[in-house]
């Protein structure tokens, strides 16, 4: 073999195993279980349209619990060492404090109304992690051992659905430490725990981040979704955008009337074309951009409904 082309051999492998150690990783966040916050009294009310619900303190409990933190501080340096990315709890919601006391200040011109966002939402808008790894766990004591009972569940952030989870009851130890007992419980599933969150990870870079749309229409409006431009209704036109601008054309149209349309499994692009991490809302806002302009000229109110949802109101803003 000629040395140039053994020069050439040589080279591509270098470059292979470079874009393989650049491989992307999913961004995480380790947050209590609604289970152990429930569980430890650390929960609070919020006001949800009219209903309220409970919802997990995360503040009171990283402020109150101790062993909170060094389990989360245990998990995130496991997770480290594997090479992924973490977003800091504790330091999300000292931010979410600050964006809390701007928002107080921010009305509506029209009815003076505040702005409405559940704290769970603004935590994954404001963390803007991949994955979000919820833990739970028990010490149980018997004789001079502990070990402890875990449970590690993996959740796409803008889904909510469940990816990946390692479950299981350490070894008996004579160590009364906390992360030490959950370093020896989890050690054994922890490889494969992280190939499964990996797998996920690479199909949304093949084939995108699940998100849903969900589109209406103002009742004073004079637009529907069965109005005709040329030769195809409104609800044909957006299914045609889609299809073009979905990653491998992939959206599933679950229910549509003269006056809703609902898109789940909307798969959206992890990255824009100038690199910038895409979300759903940003996804949304050019979908509104190609309505309001011509030939249709459809004014588009855009909502957030959460990380992995947004509401399209169609007629007015």
């Amino acid at each position: 073999m000629k040395l140039k082309t053994i020069l050439s051999v040589f080279l591509l492998t270098l470059f292979s195993l470079s874009v393989m150690g650049q491989a992307k990783k999913p961004t995480l966040m380790v947050v209590p279980s609604d289970a152990w916050c429930k569980e430890h009294g650390y929960e609070q009310k919020f006001d949800n349209q009219g209903t309220e619900e409970m919802i997990p303190d995360y503040k009171a409990a990283l402020s109150a619990d101790k062993q909170l933190n060094a389990v989360i501080s245990k998990i995130n340096l496991l997770m480290a060492d594997r090479g992924f990315p973490l977003k800091d709890l504790q330091q999300n919601m000292r931010s979410i404090s600050n964006l809390s006391a701007e928002d107080r200040l921010i009305t509506s011109k029209a009815s003076g109304s505040n702005i409405s966002e559940s704290p769970l939402d603004r935590l994954r808008r404001t963390a803007k992690a991949d994955i979000i790894l919820y833990i739970d766990w028990t010490v149980n004591t018997v004789g001079p051992k502990s070990s402890i009972t875990y449970n590690l569940a993996a959740k796409d952030a803008y889904s909510d659905k469940q990816v990946a989870g390692a479950q299981g009851t350490g070894k008996g130890s004579f160590s009364a430490e906390l992360p030490v007992l959950l370093e020896e419980a989890v050690q054994d599933h922890m490889d494969g725990f992280v190939e499964r969150l990996q797998a996920h990870f690479d199909d949304m870079l093949t084939n995108g981040r699940e998100v849903v749309l969900d589109m209406r229409v103002f009742d004073s409006s004079d637009v529907d979704f069965e109005k005709e431009y040329g030769e195809y209704e409104l609800s044909e036109v957006i299914d045609n955008w889609l299809a073009e601008n979905c990653v491998n054309h992939r959206f599933s149209k679950s229910d549509a009337t003269e006056t809703m349309v609902l898109y789940e499994q909307v798969r959206i692009p992890l990255y824009k074309a100038n690199g910038m991490a895409q979300d759903t809302y940003g996804f949304a806002r050019e979908l509104a951009r190609f309505l309001g302009g011509a030939p249709y000229n459809i004014p588009v109110k855009t909502v957030n409904r959460g990380l992995g949802r947004c509401l399209l109101i169609l007629g007015e803003k």
